[in-house]
């Protein structure tokens, strides 16, 4: 009984719109009452659980991170350093689009992050060229999904949570496919400017690039710093997190002189509802992966794989997964498919031989190909948004990376799995 008014309580505020933790919470507390459960032994050991977990105080920190860059206009120049190497190409802006998120990505962890600042930025800069507004939105849409796969990442830290997986290795593994993905796009950039003769910019002399980035130099030392910190062991992934954090306020405040005090304390407010709105999902998913564990729910999913006969080998059950992420990703939100879906996976994986870091890696680069797919896709309504391009247009222009660049990285990915682990084994990962 308990568990059928489980399911239909979480169906019911889900179809209802209302925001996935509180279905996750709403019905959780109704299993838990009706299975005559006390409430306070599950608060003892959440709090038992979050309590050593220091690597979640990283995520208000990339968040922070990511909110003072934009603030600040640290991303327009990010942005302005890319025009003037690449821009001068036919269709330059698209390359540059490309290369800005991936240097953004190296500071940020977040796909909404790229799509709202730098995207803002990105599209008003290429419709202003000459450029349609449906290709600058896909552009923008499908390089933002760099940004949590190349470290840091804030899907990935929460991955670790769930998992257990280090944090390190999950950022070295993710290297490797950020860069390939990169790749790909430009490539579809390249075919798209010459059939459609987008536009060239103005080549730029040497010197005035150069003089370019020694003002952006400052910039692009927060991703060194970051990465030096965690790689040469002199910092923890939360405590660089915390380091970066500081450095982009001292940049923004003092060298660039971009933000003042107002500002920043509106960064800090907006920091702390999201990390609130955050932090409650997790909090949510806690106590909806107690109930799941107490049904055995992973055990019936396994099983279910196996009648299916989809764990024959760990390649058809990757391919299994990524098929269900991919659909799950048009109908639910990121947060619901990483808290709710892996924990039930993550029994499955282990008994199958997938190694956690790769894994890791794929469910990441699925989440954030979600956020690209219709019609829970976020980023195609915040680009529509932004440009005035209508939402269909955006939709049907992201096709034409969806399948060659997204998806095509996705399975080199899930079936070349040195991709991930080459460089995690070269800084001592066993796996």
């Amino acid at each position: 009984m308990a568990v059928i008014v489980w399911i239909l309580a979480f169906a019911a505020i889900f179809a209802m719109g209302y925001p996935i933790a509180l279905g996750m919470f709403v019905s959780s507390v109704l299993y838990l009452l009706l299975s005559h459960i006390d409430l306070s032994l599950i608060v003892d050991n959440m709090v038992l659980k979050f309590e050593s977990n220091f690597v979640l105080l990283a995520v208000p920190l990339f968040i922070f991170t990511a909110k003072v860059m934009n603030a600040g206009k640290i991303t327009n120049r990010i942005f302005d350093l890319a025009q003037d190497a690449l821009g001068s190409l036919r269709g330059g802006l698209g390359y540059v689009n490309i290369v800005a998120s991936i240097i953004f990505a190296g500071m940020s962890g977040s796909e909404i992050a790229d799509v709202a600042g730098l995207g803002t930025v990105e599209i008003k800069a290429m419709k202003d060229a000459g450029y349609d507004g449906p290709f600058a939105c896909a552009v923008t849409c499908a390089s933002a999904t760099i940004g949590p796969i190349i470290p840091p990442s804030i899907p990935m830290i929460i991955y670790s949570m769930l998992s257990g997986a280090s944090v390190g290795y999950l950022f070295l593994g993710g290297f490797i496919p950020g860069f390939l993905l990169g790749g790909t796009l430009m490539v579809v950039v390249y075919v798209l400017s010459v059939k459609r003769n987008y536009p060239r910019g103005k080549k730029i002399p040497f010197k005035k690039f150069v003089k370019g980035f020694v003002k952006s130099f400052p910039a692009l030392m927060a991703p060194v710093l970051l990465l030096y910190g965690i790689y040469g062991g002199i910092f923890t992934p939360t405590e660089s997190a915390g380091i970066v954090a500081a450095y982009v306020v001292i940049l923004s405040l003092f060298v660039y002189r971009t933000l003042g005090l107002k500002e920043l304390y509106k960064v800090i407010i907006d920091t702390v509802v999201s990390t609130g709105y955050i932090s409650f999902i997790i909090a949510g998913a806690f106590m909806l992966s107690y109930v799941v564990a107490r049904e055995e729910i992973p055990n019936l999913v396994a099983n279910v794989f196996i009648s299916l006969g989809l764990t024959s080998s760990k390649w058809i059950t990757l391919l299994s997964i990524n098929g269900l992420f991919l659909i799950l990703g048009c109908f639910l939100d990121v947060s619901a498919i990483q808290l709710v879906i892996i924990p039930i996976l993550l029994p499955l994986v282990k008994n199958v031989g997938i190694d956690l870091v790769h894994f890791g890696v794929i469910t990441t680069f699925n989440l954030m190909i979600a956020l690209d797919t219709p019609p829970y896709g976020e980023t195609g309504f915040i680009t529509s948004a932004i440009s005035g391009t209508p939402l269909h247009k955006v939709v049907r222009e992201m096709l034409l990376y969806f399948i060659p660049c997204e998806i095509a990285t996705l399975m080199l990915v899930t079936y070349l799995p040195d991709l991930v682990l080459w460089l995690p084994r070269l800084a001592g990962y066993a796996g």
